[in-house]
């Protein structure tokens, strides 16, 4: 019984995080990319890994976190994860900044499928023929949409697609804490970030200041921006696994597909239409075996 409650929290924690960024992250850093996608990028870094320690002042779990750090392997992982989630937000946020988002949503229709062959193939969760089915109508999908939808490979979305998908991976091998895996990431990468923020501020191509407080109180927000979701989709993978959660995911590139349509007027054909059919035709067999089999 245990079992089945943590599942179904954690497809819960899931749909929550993607509809996070599916809506709300969409907004946000769309809103601040006139500043520049380098510029967001060293403030989402630079924030999260501070509110990540406040978050680990206030609950006391400064020894969960030496003892974390104590082992090689958690320290190893956690620089490779840490390296591989800096990428995603660099390139979603250059994405978001270049008007790519809907391209960027096609790394995110990539992914589930990545994550649901990575825990077969690392993980032996379980795929038997409604949950192949499922798989197989979201690759014709993609085909689909690379056929006839994008003069180009699409290597933003790509590079999202990969970078998250083995970030998963790489969360779900170890057993640590999610938000104290998350601030070693952060801390991983926050030197780097420091010393790039220093150097244009030098030479006064920052946004971020006293003279603009409204702007930089905004610019504040990067980090629980980026937690809050980050923080709830790590723990759905902790609690039922990469297949699940990889498919819960489609919540966040139709979302994007939606306002990016909608609300930023970037074009939506009749092909993307037929996609999104198909996948969610796939979601629904997949979700649907999941509430008949676990």
């Amino acid at each position: 019984m245990s079992n089945n409650a943590d599942f179904n929290r954690g497809l819960g924690l899931t749909a929550l995080g993607s509809f996070w960024w599916g809506v709300f992250g969409v907004i946000y850093f769309e809103y601040v990319s006139y500043i520049g996608h380098i510029e967001v990028v060293l403030h989402r870094t630079i924030w999260t890994s501070l509110f990540l320690i406040l978050t680990t002042f206030y609950f006391s779990k400064w020894s969960i976190f030496f003892k974390i750090i104590s082992s090689a392997k958690n320290l190893i992982t956690l620089f490779f994860s840490g390296l591989l989630i800096f990428t995603n937000w660099a390139v979603w946020i250059y994405a978001v900044s270049s008007d790519q988002i809907i391209n960027a949503s096609f790394g995110y229709f990539i992914m589930p499928i990545l994550s649901v062959f990575l825990g077969y193939l690392f993980f032996k969760e379980k795929l038997n023929t409604k949950r192949i089915i499922s798989i197989v109508l979201v690759l014709i999908s993609i085909c689909f949409l690379l056929l006839f939808n994008f003069q180009s490979i699409p290597w933003v979305g790509l590079i999202v697609a990969l970078s998250w998908g083995f970030y998963n991976l790489l969360r779900k091998k170890i057993n640590v804490d999610t938000d104290i895996g998350l601030l070693i990431e952060s801390l991983f990468i926050l030197p780097f970030a420091i010393v790039a923020f220093y150097i244009i501020t030098i030479n006064g191509f920052n946004d971020f200041g006293i003279s603009n407080p409204s702007l930089s109180l905004l610019l504040l927000l990067a980090g629980p921006m980026t937690v809050i979701p980050l923080f709830l989709y790590v723990r759905g993978v902790e609690l039922c696994g990469l297949g699940p959660t990889g498919m819960i995911f489609y919540i966040t590139p139709t979302f994007q597909f939606i306002l990016g349509y909608f609300y930023y007027n970037e074009t939506f054909s009749i092909i993307k239409l037929v996609s999104f059919i198909i996948i969610w035709a796939a979601v629904i067999i997949y979700l649907k075996d999941l509430q008949e089999n676990g």
